[in-house]
């Protein structure tokens, strides 16, 4: 636990550095946004003097340095008018300034760009300097832009990578886990086999040793299922309501005369494509979650119904119910609601039903005090 919230005041810590940088990142283009804003209108300060220099020349004026400062602008477009009627243009395509309207247009936008400067060239006579952002300062303006999308971009790989990389190793620890409990129960039932025989030959009660020897393959098959994870199952063609039953009838055998079952099914075979033992354990899975659920008493109803090319077996309980914003957490690995357990029912049904049998496993409704429906669909073979 400690580790876990030391790991959470990490992340935290990372995510606040990285905030920080970005602002700081921000921040400077923005000072140096307008730096070189304040540099361009100082420029098109020097553009206006030299402008009224020109209008005002005389025979002696010397006009090098004005038509020098009109040389060096080669990346600021300038529109100059008088009384409202454009009468020059500087850096702007020909095709616009030939267009009445676009140049126009072009002026409108130039108007929201800058203020524009005023020339006083004689006492009571006026012109219009109005200028836009040259394409380096308009690069500079959508930099920001850029950088937060490549940071959201960078961050989003991140967590790709790094929630890729942590289901790798839960599910490597789950395969694990399952083989080494499989590899466990082998012994001990190896024994109860040999012990059944011995049952046998003293003339014990046939009707304990079938039971006994019910149980003891079902422990057989819990030992292939924990096995099977982690590699590919074989899938066969099964009538899958014959493969449901069965699992159905075992547990309703096995659980309290509090608990009500009821089974309903169409009359004719359905072929699915299915592995059985992984199957009966989604099965097992269902029924105990919804027994839990109801606190071992209750009505437990399942039911399988064609739908176009689907079938769909639904498991209803009489429960407790699910609030809807856990409809989809319910089936994340280390989610529950018990005591005890590790929450792994619902993760390991989901993964078997989803990505074994290419089916679908979802909340099919769910009230809360008065129970839930989930459901499980195939694909049918015709």
């Amino acid at each position: 636990m400690q580790f876990s919230k030391s790991r959470n005041t990490s992340r935290w810590i990372i995510v606040f550095i990285s905030f920080f940088i970005i602002s700081l990142i921000l921040w400077n283009t923005y000072t140096f946004f307008q730096i070189f804003k304040q540099e361009e209108r100082l420029k098109m300060n020097l553009w206006a003097n030299a402008q009224k220099t020109l209008i005002n020349a005389g025979e002696n004026t010397d006009l090098e340095l004005p038509l020098e400062i009109f040389k060096n602008n080669t990346t600021i477009p300038i529109i100059l008018t008088e009384n409202d009627s454009i009468i020059n243009t500087v850096n702007i395509d020909e095709e616009i300034t030939t267009d009445n309207k676009r140049a126009n247009s072009f002026l409108s936008g130039l108007k929201n760009e800058n203020e524009p400067i005023v020339i006083e060239y004689v006492p009571g006579k006026f012109q219009k300097l109005y200028y836009g952002n040259s394409a380096l300062l308009n690069k500079l303006k959508y930099y920001p832009i850029a950088l937060v999308l490549i940071i959201v971009l960078f961050a989003g790989l991140v967590y790709n990578f790094y929630r890729s990389t942590k289901m790798a190793t839960q599910n490597k620890l789950w395969a694990g886990m399952a083989k080494e409990t499989a590899h466990q129960i082998g012994t001990p039932l190896s024994s109860l086999i040999g012990w059944v025989e011995i049952l046998k030959a003293d003339d014990v009660d046939e009707s304990t040793i079938v039971e006994i020897e019910k149980d003891i393959e079902r422990l057989q098959t819990i030992t292939e299922r924990f096995s099977k994870i982690g590699s590919e199952p074989k899938l066969e063609n099964k009538d899958i309501i014959e493969e449901t039953q069965q699992s159905y009838d075992y547990l309703q055998s096995r659980f309290s005369k509090q608990v009500t079952f009821s089974f309903r099914a169409p009359n004719v075979p359905i072929t699915v494509l299915m592995n059985p033992t992984l199957h009966s354990w989604t099965i097992e899975n269902l029924v105990k979650n919804a027994i839990d659920a109801m606190k071992g008493k209750g009505n437990l109803d399942l039911e399988i119904t064609q739908e176009g090319d689907l079938v769909k077996i639904n498991i209803s309980d009489s429960g407790k119910g699910i609030p809807k914003n856990e409809f989809k957490t319910v089936f994340e690995p280390g989610f529950t609601t018990k005591k005890r357990g590790w929450g792994l029912g619902l993760s390991l049904t989901k993964r078997i039903v989803e990505e074994y049998h290419k089916g679908k496993i979802k909340v099919l409704h769910s009230e809360i005090g008065k129970g839930t429906t989930m459901q499980v669909s195939f694909k049918k073979i015709e």
